[in-house]
């Protein structure tokens, strides 16, 4: 074939229709009149080896999709520049596992500098292949190289089409069956929350009994108490508040998910939120030796919900003493400016590594460490306090280090009674 037959050629390539039947068979029988063969292969590019994609007239004991690993030096020689003219018992010919025919031809398939693969063209004859065959095929792989990546795309466009063709077969039923488990979901959802606020209200009532009287019996009201009894009676209320605090937190936990909680104003001084959660907590700090500070130097007025705000008071306390020492501080301070009341509890505990400072105020979130090892909790104080920050229109944000404390700081923006 001389030149002016290949040039007349060339143009056929780009009329191949690679969505037919045949795929790339109809590239291979357009190559074929220009460089004549007798088996054709497309193999494309691994990291370390090469994977046969395309097959016209193949032999026996090779498959699609089988993958051939390249030595060292066969690398070498497959990413120079050159294209190349090879014989049967060549070392690239062996690797690639190339016997039936006696003389072949090798170009790269790249897209501008980027090499995708290789086609092989094999003829029986001996000594077939010659440098003229090397400089048709150049100019051929080129436009090879992009017939190939369009079928490429193809085939992946096909796939893509078939499986938005059975999802949209699928979809009515599945639709079906999501809003059903939704249903489900919900029902049960509220189910559960129905159940925790009566279960959590039912036992609120017995313990705050028991609280009550085990404080009388303190007292010695009603008689004398020696040393071990005292012992056993504070241990009664300590493992009473730790109790009631669960038992608060999972009810609080269910009226916050039914949207249930509702802000409740009054004007009213900060130190008496502050003073009352101590009060409540003291047998826990007492019983640790954890000195609290109360730092507030001019007492303030603010406009909010007393329960709830006395509630992140006793949240965030609860939690310092939980991982606090024996022996350790605890400052609770609180101040107001112009925009804001902030409410900051500190404390010289084991800290927080900042990896998780987004993740404590999640439901259920417990650190390992040794001392939550030693203390029960439903990891459920951090987000409600969240919730009723935020309900507040505020923000909670987090300081802290691996053995250097933790600092919790709640900014809740100053309301006046005439709006609420």
């Amino acid at each position: 074939m001389d030149s002016a037959d290949v040039l007349n050629i060339f143009p056929e390539l780009f009329e191949v229709n690679l969505n037919e039947d045949l795929q790339a068979e109809g590239l291979f029988l357009k190559i074929k009149k220009i460089i004549n063969f007798d088996e054709g292969y497309i193999y494309f590019l691994n990291p370390n080896s090469a994977q046969l994609k395309y097959a016209f007239n193949k032999q026996d004991d090779l498959e699609i999709e089988q993958v051939v690993p390249f030595s060292a030096s066969s690398k070498k020689v497959l990413f120079s520049e050159k294209n190349l003219i090879l014989k049967k018992n060549d070392k690239l010919c062996k690797e690639f596992n190339l016997t039936n025919s006696n003389s072949y031809i090798l170009t790269k398939i790249h897209i501008k500098s980027t090499i995708l693969g290789f086609l092989i063209l094999g003829k029986k004859e001996f000594s077939y292949y010659s440098e003229k065959h090397l400089s048709i095929l150049k100019p051929c792989a080129s436009i090879v190289s992009y017939l190939i990546k369009d079928m490429e795309l193809s085939n992946v466009f096909k796939m893509q089409l078939k499986a938005l063709k059975d999802g949209l077969i699928e979809k009515n039923e599945a639709y079906k069956t999501i809003k059903e488990q939704n249903e489900k979901i919900l029902e049960a959802d509220k189910v559960k929350n129905e159940f925790l606020a009566n279960v959590s209200h039912e036992l609120r009532t017995p313990l705050n009994s028991i609280l009550g009287f085990s404080e009388i019996l303190a007292t010695g009201l009603y008689g004398a108490v020696n040393d071990k009894q005292k012992e056993y009676i504070s241990d009664i209320r300590t493992s009473g508040i730790h109790l009631l605090s669960m038992i608060n937190e999972i009810l609080d936990l269910s009226k916050i998910e039914a949207k249930a909680v509702k802000l409740v104003r009054s004007q009213f001084n900060i130190d008496r939120a502050v003073t009352e959660a101590l009060n409540i907590l003291e047998p826990l700090y007492d019983k640790k030796h954890i000195t609290v500070n109360k730092i507030i130097e001019k007492d303030f007025e603010v406009f909010a919900d007393y329960q709830k705000i006395q509630q992140i008071l006793y949240n965030l306390i609860n939690n310092a003493i939980k991982f606090t020492p024996e022996n350790g501080q605890i400052d609770v301070t609180c101040q107001k400016n112009k925009k804001n009341f902030v409410m900051t509890v500190h404390d010289n505990g084991i800290g927080i590594d900042k990896k998780y400072h987004g993740k404590i105020f999640a439901k259920f979130v417990q650190l390992d460490s040794a001392y939550t090892k030693k203390e029960s909790s439903t990891g459920l104080g951090l987000t409600i306090t969240k919730e009723l920050t935020e309900l507040h229109g505020g923000k909670i944000s987090i300081i802290s280090e691996v053995n250097n404390g933790s600092t919790f700081i709640v900014e809740i923006p100053n309301v006046s009674p005439l709006k609420k």
